[in-house]
């Protein structure tokens, strides 16, 4: 039988401007020819590690048929979790082998539900390595956490009386 699906490499990034603070996320979407940007941003205190996970889960929700994703990130938490800790903790009731809730569940669930309905190799790349896609997801990042900055820093201040 011949596999009809479409081969898509998505290489992701997370960045924050303080660690809580205000985060952005980048991917780039390589597909033939194509290649797609995506980049966001989270004004309210978030992670390093949230922004991680969230760009491959939009990057993964732009897809419209299922297809044969390659995801390159470099983030080992996010490429360890879903490869290696995910089914445990799910069997564990959301829960890590130390019986203490798993940090980030809901990016979590929404990332294992984002990767149903395709067929996803997971790679790990060395950030800031010269790799020019891996590169440009960072580029994304940076500019989705620092547009978050400058929402932050245009939020009126409330007096304290």
């Amino acid at each position: 039988m011949q596999d009809d699906r479409e081969e898509i490499e998505i290489y992701t990034d997370g960045a924050c401007i303080r660690n809580p603070g205000p985060g952005g996320w980048g991917a780039v979407l390589r597909y033939g020819s194509h290649v797609e940007e995506l980049y966001g941003s989270e004004p309210d205190e978030t992670t390093n590690n949230r922004m991680e996970l969230t760009a491959p889960i939009q990057a993964l929700n732009t897809l419209l048929r299922p297809s044969v994703v390659r995801i390159y990130t470099d983030s080992t938490y996010v490429k360890n979790g879903i490869t290696s800790w995910l089914a445990r903790w799910k069997r564990n009731g959301w829960r890590t082998s130390a019986r203490q809730p798993v940090k980030n569940v809901d990016l979590w669930q929404q990332l294992d539900d984002a990767t149903a309905a395709h067929e996803v190799h997971w790679h790990w790349v060395k950030g800031h390595s010269g790799h020019p896609v891996n590169d440009r997801a960072d580029q994304l990042a940076a500019r989705g956490a620092q547009e978050a900055s400058r929402k932050c820093r245009t939020r009126p201040l409330r007096s304290v009386s």
